[in-house]
């Protein structure tokens, strides 16, 4: 657990010695990227059998008070209910055009403003739930399974760090869109209670109705996906830890892209979602660790205090009213080979009215900055990389190249400066990724003509992330997944 306030500056000091320095002498400047590995990890996974598919999760005793759920790779879940997408051209552009959406969605939240949440305390240890990628599905991009209801009914859940409500497709179904599992029937959950009209929790969602006495809810997503139906109070279990009384939404009304997932687990910064709901007993701390592409691993979802990593490099968690849910971090520039890109730290500042700054996003997948920062950091990678054969543009990428009959290739580090002082150097595999099967590969960032600055997930994949609301922290490592 965290002591005191003073301690993760007592951290920050340790991680710059462990993962980077400031001193550009202390990390390489350039480091070998597996072409031929990278490939192998483009190709088809192996379906889930329907004995996989059905059964509960596996549980597994991980140590200090906490459980974790074994998880598969969400790639597998579109190979049982899809027969589209196989080919790794075509889950990038979907994922791309998902992108393009799920930004301009934030966009457009930020401009709104707004908030809603509920204030609820619940007796909790620490507990986790391994996290599966979503990065080849028409839905969100990370997945955990948990047990929804009494007795709990296991359900693929995509995680929204951006989002605050719990949401699950529900019976009877008026229109539902194809999920993994059997949906959800509140029928047979002795757990179940719809919450009333004139209940606070109803006060506080941001679209709120009432109908024969129930509250209802309606959340509209940017690639126009949505969810309407009533919300109620109802049990989730994380492994052998059981949470009661969380209220979520129950979607009678369904449409679009969360195939496979069975509805949403909100843990954004407001106090409708988990993290919110849980109050206290998670002192608003829990930690990720995204699986990385084209792997058959699965990373993990923890919450509690004692999730908090020793050893982590901690930056400063900005909080911003106009959108309570975002988690902005501090960032004061970029590095391109070891060589700082010239571009003023101004550019990355979230000002007093709300707008620019930096956002950590589980929800987008390619990393944005604003035009200026991100044409110098491009240029500057362009520069380092004139031996490697360029390629076309794709789809929002403007600079690829073709890497096609290559095994290994010799690239420049890319590194995030934060405020503080730590540097996080990203494994080459973080930057450029395979646009399709035979050797395309792009750089993998972009612009954007808003001031707003968002590190998707791939970037973040393969590191371990802790965010610590209660001392107003974000860590980065020390551990790997």
């Amino acid at each position: 657990m965290l002591a005191s306030p003073a301690l993760p500056i007592i951290l920050v000091t340790m991680l710059q010695l462990t993962l980077s320095s400031t001193a550009t002498t202390s990390y390489p400047d350039f480091q070998l990227f597996n072409v031929k590995q990278t490939l192998i990890g483009t190709k088809k996974p192996r379906p889930l059998e329907t004995s996989e598919y059905h059964e509960p999760s596996n549980v597994s005793e991980s140590g200090q008070g906490k459980w974790k759920l074994k998880l598969v790779h969400r790639d597998k879940l579109s190979s049982n209910t899809t027969a589209t997408l196989h080919e790794h051209s075509h889950r990038f552009h979907a994922r791309m055009q998902r992108d393009v959406k799920r930004v301009a969605s934030l966009l457009r939240r930020l401009s709104g403003g707004g908030g809603h949440g509920v204030d609820a305390a619940y007796e909790v240890n620490d507990f986790e739930s391994d996290v599966v990628s979503g990065m080849d599905q028409g839905s969100g991009e990370y997945f955990v399974r948990l047990g929804v209801g009494s007795p709990p009914r296991s359900q693929y859940m995509v995680i929204d760090s951006g989002s605050d409500i719990v949401w699950v497709q529900c019976q009877p179904c008026n229109q539902c869109y194809r999920q993994s599992d059997p949906v959800f029937d509140p029928a047979d959950s002795a757990s179940y209670a719809g919450v009333s009209c004139s209940s606070s929790v109803c006060d506080r969602i941001e679209k709120s109705g009432c109908h024969a006495g129930r509250c209802r809810y309606e959340v509209m997503y940017g690639d126009g996906s949505y969810t309407k139906g009533t919300l109620a109070l109802e049990t989730l279990t994380f492994g052998r830890t059981v949470v009661k009384n969380v209220a979520i939404g129950c979607g009678h009304i369904n449409r679009g892209m969360f195939i496979g997932a069975a509805g949403l687990l909100g843990l954004g910064g407001g106090s409708m979602s988990l993290l919110g709901q849980l109050g206290g007993q998670t002192g608003g701390a829990f930690t990720y660790c995204l699986v990385s592409r084209g792997t058959d691993e699965s990373g993990s979802l923890v919450f509690g205090r004692g999730a908090m990593p020793v050893g982590a490099a901690w930056v400063p968690l900005l909080r911003n009213p106009r959108v309570p849910s975002f988690y902005y971090i501090g960032l004061s520039g970029l590095g391109v080979g070891g060589i700082r890109v010239p571009v003023s730290e101004d550019i990355f500042q979230l000002n007093e009215l709300g707008y620019g700054g930096v956002v950590m996003d589980t929800g987008t997948a390619v990393t944005r900055f604003p035009t200026l920062a991100y044409n110098a950091f491009r240029d500057a990678f362009i520069a380092q990389t004139g031996n490697l054969p360029r390629a076309s543009g794709v789809s929002i990428f403007d600079t690829c190249y073709n890497l096609s009959g290559l095994i290994s290739v010799r690239v420049p580090t890319i590194s995030f400066y934060f405020s503080g002082g730590p540097i996080l150097t990203l494994p080459a595999s973080n930057f450029l990724i395979p646009v399709d099967d035979v050797g395309t590969f792009c750089f993998a960032f972009a612009s954007t003509a808003s001031g707003l600055s968002i590190i998707g997930n791939i970037q973040q994949e393969g590191i371990q992330i802790s965010f610590d609301g209660a001392n107003g922290f974000v860590g980065f490592g020390p551990n790997v997944c």
